[in-house]
């Protein structure tokens, strides 16, 4: 597991570095900050994003989410763009959380129903409540991928969530199209339910999210994104009720795959 990298990566306004650091660390994988600039090779001596077997982004505000939320980051990652396609065509592990996840959509990476697209395939609009909404949320996982095997199928998870805009939303005349692609595709991984583990409305859908998607994978399973936050919820102390820290079979389900890679 040494030889086993993640890039945690990182610009001006991400958060939650630290715990998904501490996270990945604490299941035996070398993890390490890198700031964007690295891979770019701008002020510092250049990284080289293949010598990572996972790129991990953080939540955050990126950018302040000026023009929209993980808009700037994205739009910096197009300079590596070339090499994103091949990280992923090869099998490499990327994965987004909550502003994260947001980048990834604006990376046209999420949903890649028909491949990395050049202009994104979808948003993560502004919460139905029009305000940032910070509570527990429970997420029944849909569909395993390639990133969330230690999960059984149907299980129900307890993850916090904290977001200003993460509703999922299509074009809106390719709703039912998108939909039943990614349905027939298996990448509907999380959706938001009620404590009986049923799909159900706001507060257990923080945001109004189209068919309660709270996380999605590419057609191939090595793209993740998802918005509410496994990393504050690794350890059963992070969790009300001292719960088992449902997080972090999310983080062993990404440690699984980077050892095969």
């Amino acid at each position: 597991m040494k030889e086993r990298k993640v890039a945690i990566l990182r610009i001006e306004g991400t958060n939650c570095e630290e715990e998904s650091l501490l996270a990945f660390r604490r299941l035996g994988v070398k993890a390490e900050y890198v700031h964007l600039k690295q891979f770019l090779g701008i002020d510092f001596e250049k990284k080289d994003l293949f010598d990572y077997q996972c790129i991990f982004i953080p939540g955050g505000f990126s950018s302040g989410d000026y023009v929209r939320a993980g808009a700037i980051f994205a739009a910096r990652m197009k300079a590596l763009m070339k090499d994103v396609r091949e990280y992923v065509r090869n099998g490499y592990a990327m994965v987004g959380i909550c502003n994260g996840f947001q980048v990834l959509i604006e990376m046209g990476l999420l949903p890649g129903i028909n491949g990395i697209s050049e202009k994104p395939e979808a948003c993560l609009a502004v919460n139905d409540s029009c305000r940032f909404e910070c509570r527990p949320t429970l997420l029944r996982h849909e569909n395993v991928c390639l990133l969330t095997s230690k999960i059984k199928k149907g299980e129900v998870l307890l993850i916090p969530s904290a977001h200003m805009e993460g509703k999922v939303v299509f074009p809106q005349e390719k709703e039912d199209e998108f939909l039943q692609k990614m349905e027939e595709n298996g990448q509907i991984v999380f959706r938001y339910v009620d404590k009986n583990g049923r799909i159900a409305g706001y507060p257990w859908n923080p945001n109004g999210s189209i068919s309660n998607i709270a996380g999605m994978c590419n057609p191939e399973g090595n793209v993740l994104g998802m918005m509410p936050h496994p990393e504050r919820a690794f350890h059963p102390w992070q969790q009300i009720y001292w719960g088992k820290g449902d997080g972090k079979a999310i983080f062993e389900s990404i440690v699984e795959y980077v050892k095969q890679v």
